[in-house]
């Protein structure tokens, strides 16, 4: 981690965000439209045949799996695609590596930028479930860093499938066999309680089921049953990831 205490990787991460600002609305707006077409979609359409679930309307229930799911997904995108391309088409990688930065202060860079695109990403999502009505809870600020915690979880995990692909085909692997199946595992859409018990044992060991564990309380203004245990998962699956990307990184391009 020798990369993070050096602050190199600000240089990295101020790149990417002076790029991405150029077009940080429609990106912004871009990474809307899918959670807002599933809570809307099956919130109130789905929702309106369905009694109370967990004690609360389907939608309520639904808005902290979307946001968690998205949250995943924007990460993902940006660790996977967009990394690729720096990474692999581009080149931007090699270039950066010809100043004063080492390999660890990109790949830290990239990670930590690409989780706080989910963060961007995730906070907007937040304030259209607020507007909605759909949380009142007072506890709505402590989302946010578990937003940023999801993102570098799932942006290190992007960058270990980005340090190992060939070509962008690759990815449609990760989120076809990974990606998709949690996000149906995790509690996104039901509760897990709904789950045959040996699912139910390997939703708990998706980081997807601990973010929704931590969030779903938290907006409904109850405290998260173990949040030091889900917090603790989750920090530990986003540091060992990041040191399994960077090694294989490092062994991709500076071998």
């Amino acid at each position: 981690m020798n990369a993070l205490l050096a602050l190199r990787w600000i240089a990295v991460w101020r790149r990417n965000f002076l790029v991405w600002r150029k077009l940080a609305l429609p990106s912004v707006l871009g990474n809307l439209a899918d959670p807002m077409i599933y809570m809307f979609g099956l919130g109130y359409g789905l929702g309106s045949l369905l009694p109370q679930v967990a004690g609360v309307p389907y939608i309520s229930f639904l808005a902290a799996g979307t946001l968690c799911a998205s949250t995943m997904n924007s990460a993902s995108f940006e660790a996977l695609y967009s990394a690729f391309s720096r990474m692999h088409v581009q080149k931007t990688w090699d270039a950066m590596l010809n100043a004063p930065v080492a390999l660890e202060d990109v790949v830290a860079g990239e990670w930590i930028w690409a989780a706080t695109k989910a963060l961007f990403s995730g906070s907007a999502i937040l304030l259209v479930v607020w507007a909605l009505g759909l949380t009142e809870s007072s506890q709505l600020l402590w989302v946010l860093p578990l937003i940023f915690l999801l993102g570098l979880c799932f942006s290190a995990m992007g960058l270990i499938v980005t340090t190992l692909a060939p070509s962008y085909d690759f990815f449609m692997f990760y989120f076809t066999l990974l990606i998709t199946p949690m996000t149906l595992l995790s509690g996104v859409f039901f509760p897990l309680s709904q789950l045959p018990p040996p699912l139910q044992a390997v939703a708990q060991a998706l980081p997807l089921t601990h973010a929704v564990a931590l969030v779903r309380p938290l907006l409904l203004g109850e405290l998260p049953p173990s949040p030091l245990l889900h917090v603790a998962v989750l920090a530990t699956i986003a540091l060992t990831a990041f040191a399994i990307a960077l090694k294989l990184a490092q062994r991709r391009l500076l071998a």
